[in-house]
């Protein structure tokens, strides 16, 4: 992490601008275990236009390469003028490619936000309760009874594949892994075959949670 914006960054989470990039993931992976996002969970930001006063992931090189080219165009044709345009030369001239990452990193892209692109908050609250007050069920262990109900709602069909499948080859899949903070609720959970369960890994089915 480099920039001022990743200072912001470790100051929001307790660190000091000097504490190395690993110490920082390290201990964010640890808060955000059991986080709770809740547009993952009721479908729309509750935050609304809060997200915009926090910090966006870092723009990779081939980002920043295209934009310090477009910037070049528009002074090339006389866009700005005054000191909007000697800002902007001032930036053409001193960028350095080597001041941005080539590829943003997971954690950065699994702590953003799907529509607006900026961090989102809970992932610097962190805490692993709901409304109720009550604990999230963050366990993988899905209860028979609940695993009854989803398989019942679920037509016996894997929701993945669209096969129909014998009781004996059914699994339950979070759709947001437990590792990514998805609790362990029937929202959360669907019907898969073994073969669709698998493949899937610990990702998150983003396409499914944007409907």
């Amino acid at each position: 992490m480099s920039g001022l914006l990743d200072v912001v960054i470790k100051y929001m989470l307790g660190f000091t601008p000097n504490t190395p990039d690993k110490v920082i993931e390290k201990e964010w992976k640890r808060r955000i275990r059991n986080v709770c996002k809740p547009c993952w969970e009721i479908r729309y930001c509750p935050y609304g236009p809060l997200v915009e006063d926090l910090p966006m992931p870092r723009i990779t090189r081939e980002e920043a390469i295209k934009h310090n080219e477009f910037l070049k165009e528009q002074l090339d044709k006389g866009v700005y003028t005054g000191p909007k345009r000697e800002f902007f030369e001032k930036n053409v001239k001193e960028f350095d490619p080597s001041e941005y990452p080539e590829r943003r990193s997971k954690l950065e892209e699994e702590c953003s936000c799907i529509p607006y692109g900026h961090f989102c908050p809970v992932f610097f609250i962190s805490e692993p309760v709901t409304e109720t007050k009550e604990p999230r069920r963050v366990s993988k262990y899905v209860p028979r009874d609940m695993a009854i109900r989803v398989v019942r709602r679920d037509g016996n069909i894997c929701q993945i594949c669209g096969r129909l499948l014998l009781d004996r080859e059914i699994q339950i899949d979070h759709i947001v892994p437990v590792s990514k903070g998805g609790s362990t609720t029937e929202s959360n959970l669907r019907a898969t075959c073994k073969e669709c369960n698998r493949s899937k890994k610990d990702r998150i089915d983003f396409g499914l949670i944007e409907r």
